[in-house]
């Protein structure tokens, strides 16, 4: 390194990385580190030329570690950061190029350690290395009465106030994302080794230290980051200006040089692609540590999360209805209609759909802003894609979305709102051409397809659950349901049917051969345990569909001409399961409309035409008593999140880390979750 360009190859042999990482101590105000901090090389552009940089930097790192013991030139070298960057926000604002290219520098350097420390040594070793002072001028050890964690807490906070108080320039992006990277880098402890977030120093520093009490302010920061979307400005991936200017030639070696290592896709989904110049590489960032500050230390009450009280209470900027004073000290304010705006935007992201399902379930200001939205269609669309496309998304992606419309479908007001927007032309929506269909009846369409792609693939009970949830609570709001939407409701039931039948067949098989003594009991009883087991869920679903039907047609009946045509023309289902104990009474409900609307179109004679059966439907809905049918209790169910989030949301959390952040991890070094694909998460 130093001031002159240098490649991955020249990197073990660096005059300048072999003392730093040597056993020679080096004074902090030494020219050195002047000379150090002035370097660019060629870019890695992409995820092999990034681990070759990590395999280049190896045996620097490792020495670095060994030595820095007995040196104690990490501290020098942090020393040197925090003079600079308790300067940067003056530096800023006068836009000093070189100033802020050399801490970004030092920045630089001192994540790629801290990054070898913690994915290499236990917690105790990376404070250690920290604390390490050079020894006195007589070659004595040195005498370090510090207290453990002092100097990395000293480190971080300063971190956390330049995100709060550094501006984001063009000069001082890449500062800002090296920041966020260094932090996440550093966070990424609990990847490496298996104990609860709570029980490292790092954490607590986070959360309880003194750079907890900036908490609204570094949340309010990374969510403006967030909002704002601004790509990476063009000079830091253009390369050198025409005018040849000194400064902008020295903040462009920056730009196209060693920052890059992080900015371009080195962890993207899937296969590891090279990330795009113009994408939003701050506001990713800024998101994904959104998600790892409030999801990690929450289960301890008496210690409450300062990051996750400062997103969940948030308020609207924009809303001057509101004139009482609040009492809760991390409150602070955002345009909710940015916000609300922003996520319909990226909701492709997986990290989006976290965030919207954290601020629809615990943000209640955030929550009532959205269900009050009459464009609710932008956020229900870009779901139903997510949902639509399942096999192209996580799992857990398409939990999220289903979680968030099972939250929305708790308020009436939504699920009447779904029914009265319509949208014309659904270009990804392949089975059929949707001329014009309304958000509510491309909701049910594309919640039933999700339920049939788990029925054949994912056999996962809780998909299935919370898909018949979100159906169940908006059923009694059901209006207008077309021909189509109509079919795919009764079809799903007939699909159900038949499983239903396949299964009893195959436990009756499964008797016979125990008769037969082809077995042994033992397999017989796993068998026959299996089969049960998988019969008794399947009439769950079989039952809660029928209780769909049956509360559309008890509440909203005369709005609904196709549902019944629908069943009359398949009344042939129902017929297995009218003596059936846990179908019987629901049956009956159906079985009084049915002969209610077979009765009027027996005047119809012989082969009527669908048009007329529809008008007989129509008419003779208007005069049909609802007094006939039995009441059942209103269908309605609430999201309840688990009682450990924690063993949930912190392998997912680092796995978009991992995927997404553009930063480089070690996978064979990661214990909290495996990854037997790029794409494949096993939660461990």
């Amino acid at each position: 390194m130093g001031a002159t360009s240098s490649s991955l190859s020249e990197l073990p042999n660096n005059e300048y990385l072999k003392r730093l990482s040597s056993q020679e101590a080096i004074d902090p105000m030494d020219p050195f580190w002047n000379q150090l901090l002035s370097f660019s090389f060629q870019i890695p552009v992409n995820s092999s030329d990034a681990k070759l940089l990590e395999e280049s930097t190896d045996v620097i790192a490792r020495n670095f570690a060994l030595n820095n013991c007995h040196t104690g030139n990490l501290r020098a070298l942090i020393h040197n950061f925090l003079i600079r960057a308790s300067e940067l926000k003056a530096s800023a604002q006068c836009e000093d190029n070189i100033f802020i290219w050399q801490t970004y520098n030092a920045l630089f350097i001192i994540r790629s350690l801290c990054k070898y420390f913690v994915e290499h040594l236990s917690e105790e070793l990376l404070l250690h290395q920290f604390d390490c002072l050079p020894p006195k001028p007589n070659g004595s050890p040195a005498d370090d009465t510090a207290e453990i964690g002092s100097q990395v807490e000293e480190f971080i906070n300063s971190l956390v106030e330049l995100v709060v108080d550094v501006p984001i320039l063009s000069c001082t992006y890449a500062l800002h994302l090296e920041t966020l990277n260094t932090l996440l880098a550093l966070l990424s402890i609990q990847m490496f080794h298996s104990k609860p977030a709570s029980q490292f120093v790092i954490y607590k520093i986070l959360m309880q230290g003194k750079c907890a009490i900036h908490a609204p302010l570094l949340i309010k920061a990374l969510m403006w980051n967030y909002l704002n979307q601004e790509k990476c400005p063009p000079e830091l991936y253009k390369g050198h200006s025409e005018d040849g200017s000194f400064i902008y030639n020295a903040t462009a070696a920056l730009a196209s040089s060693l920052w890059s290592v992080v900015t371009l896709g080195m962890a993207s989904k899937g296969k590891k692609a090279e990330v795009d110049q113009s994408d939003t590489l701050l506001a990713n960032q800024s998101l994904l540590f959104i998600l790892v500050l409030t999801n990690h230390c929450t289960c301890d009450k008496s210690v409450p999360n300062p990051y996750r009280q400062a997103l969940f209470s948030f308020t609207d900027s924009q809303d001057v209805s509101s004139t009482t004073p609040t009492h809760i000290a991390s409150t602070f304010k955002l345009d909710m209609s940015k916000v609300y705006n922003v996520l319909c935007q990226t909701l492709h992201d997986d990290q989006t759909t976290l965030l919207l399902y954290l601020l629809l379930h615990q943000n209640p200001n955030m929550k009532a802003y959205i269900l009050s939205r009459t464009n609710i269609d932008m956020l229900v669309m870009p779901l139903l894609q997510i949902l639509y496309h399942t096999q192209e998304r996580s799992s857990h992606h398409i939990y999220m979305g289903l979680i968030i419309l099972l939250v929305l479908s708790e308020d009436e007001v939504f699920n009447k709102a779904v029914h009265e927007i319509t949208v014309k032309n659904v270009p990804w929506y392949k089975e059929r051409q949707l001329s014009e269909i309304s958000i509510g009846g491309l909701l049910i369409l594309v919640v039933i397809r999700t339920i049939q792609y788990n029925m054949t693939r994912m056999r996962d009970k809780y998909l299935h659950t919370n898909c018949l949830a979100a159906l169940a609570n908006m059923s009694a709001q059901f209006t207008h349901l077309n021909s189509f939407v109509a079919q795919k409701i009764i079809n799903l039931f007939s699909q159900l049917c038949k499983r239903h039948t396949r299964l009893v067949n195959d436990i009756r098989e499964s008797a016979m051969k125990s008769q037969s003594s082809e077995q042994t009991d033992e397999q017989t009883d796993i068998e026959q345990q299996d089969y049960l087991q998988d019969l008794s869920v399947l009439e769950e679903v079989l039952r809660m569909v029928l209780e769909i039907i049956n509360s559309c047609l008890s509440s909203s009946l005369q709005h609904n001409p196709h549902l019944i045509y629908s069943l009359l023309y398949q009344r042939s289902l129902f017929t297995a399961f009218r003596g059936h104990p846990t179908f019987q009474d629901i049956i009956q409900n159906i079985d009084t409309v049915l002969a209610y609307f077979s009765a009027r179109l027996e005047h119809l004679g012989p082969n009527p035409s669908p048009s007329h059966v529809l008008q007989t439907i129509k008419d003779g809905s208007l005069t049909f008593k609802k007094e006939k049918l039995k009441k059942f209790p209103e269908l309605k169910f609430k999201y309840v999140e688990e009682e450990s989030p924690e063993e949930f949301f912190i392998p997912y959390v680092w796995s978009l880390v991992y995927h997404s952040s553009n930063m480089f991890f070690n996978a064979n070094r990661i214990l909290l979750f495996s990854l037997n694909t790029d794409s494949d998460v096993k939660y461990i």
